[in-house]
């Protein structure tokens, strides 16, 4: 018999109780107005469960919960089911910020129980790499100026990392030695990379996490890049680009091929191994968790989308170990 697991059970062991006062900012059960007819927990299930179910549209989430009592009950919901008009109060009332604050808090519980990577629980990620990706925007491009888009005004064109030219966003994501995604940024598809290092950086050593090296690739190679590294001190292991006049240094590793690097053997080694696990991530994130299909609209979506698909893949680990199976931390189809 195949060994599956499902979302009730990851529901079921994943207590967001410590949240509650996040989830329920604005709402109240009692006294004067209208009281909240719906849990916010239910609710923010039913936007995780969007995710690894792969349903585009909100709209669909509701059908789909109004159809299905197993998915229903998974929730939390009874009988009724919100509209999708409820959902989108909720991102409104939750804001950017209310999301990222439930996404530290799962990424901190993450953090602790993973027996792996012992030194995680106090925050200190040894080393980790530097990636990004596009994800692309459900809107068509402006006519009048064929830069951003027409129904989404905060997109823009750019190079996506298949070589062609799309209208959408960049998502640059730090991720450590074991494929486990330590924070992010988004910004339009034709801001630079580079820029959004030093506000990831912040972002992410600014939660009680402290990295001692990071890898990233050739399109990172920059003075500037390499000064603010240093500046808080930093090691770094980015690949030099092959210049027609200039000779790189015998103890860095340059660009050999489009994959491949030249070097210190042990640079090599360590290039490699935190690359790998970072390509995986997005693997799965696009593959299982949805995040290459963006059916929302404007950059503080986009954060959404991302912190949405982040909540589920901190909850698979975190409920990996507690039911004693570690070896699905990273299995989020055994929960779906």
């Amino acid at each position: 018999m195949k060994d599956t697991g499902s979302p009730k059970i990851l529901f079921e062991n994943l207590d967001l109780t410590p949240i509650h006062h996040i989830l329920w900012k604005n709402l109240h059960k009692d006294g004067p107005g209208r009281p909240a007819e719906y849990d916010p927990v239910w609710d923010l299930r039913a936007l995780m469960l969007r995710q690894p179910l792969q349903i585009p549209y909100v709209k669909d989430l509701v059908k789909r919960l109004s159809r299905d009592t197993y998915l229903r009950e998974a929730c939390g919901y009874r009988d009724k089911t919100p509209t999708e008009a409820h959902f989108t109060q909720m991102k409104s009332r939750l804001g950017v910020e209310g999301f990222r604050e439930i996404e530290r808090w799962l990424r901190r519980e993450a953090l602790k129980i993973r027996e792996a990577q012992p030194l995680s629980a106090v925050g200190l990620i040894q080393a980790a790499c530097l990636d990004g990706t596009d994800i692309p925007a459900w809107s068509s491009r402006d006519p009048h100026d064929t830069r951003r888009g027409r129904g989404d005004p905060d997109a823009r064109v750019g190079r996506c990392k298949n070589g062609a030219f799309d209208l959408g966003y960049l998502c640059l994501m730090m991720v450590d030695i074991e494929g486990f995604a330590l924070g992010h940024v988004e910004d339009s598809l034709n801001v630079n990379e580079k820029k959004l290092v030093e506000p990831l950086l912040d972002r992410v050593l600014g939660d009680d996490i402290e990295v001692e090296l990071l890898a990233a690739d050739s399109q990172f190679e920059s003075g500037e890049l390499f000064d603010a590294l240093e500046s808080r001190k930093l090691e770094h292991v980015i690949p030099w680009r092959r210049l027609k006049n200039r000779d790189n240094l015998p103890d860095v590793l340059s660009v050999k091929d489009r994959i491949d690097v030249e070097g210190p053997e042990h640079l090599r080694s360590i290039y490699h191994r935190l690359r790998a696990p970072n390509e995986g991530l997005f693997g799965r994130a696009k593959c299982r968790l949805n995040l290459g299909r963006f059916t929302w609209q404007g950059l503080d979506d986009v954060h959404i989308h991302v912190c949405l698909a982040l909540f589920v893949a901190y909850g698979v680990c975190i409920v990996a170990y507690l039911i004693g199976r570690p070896e699905l931390r990273q299995s989020v189809a055994y929960f779906a």
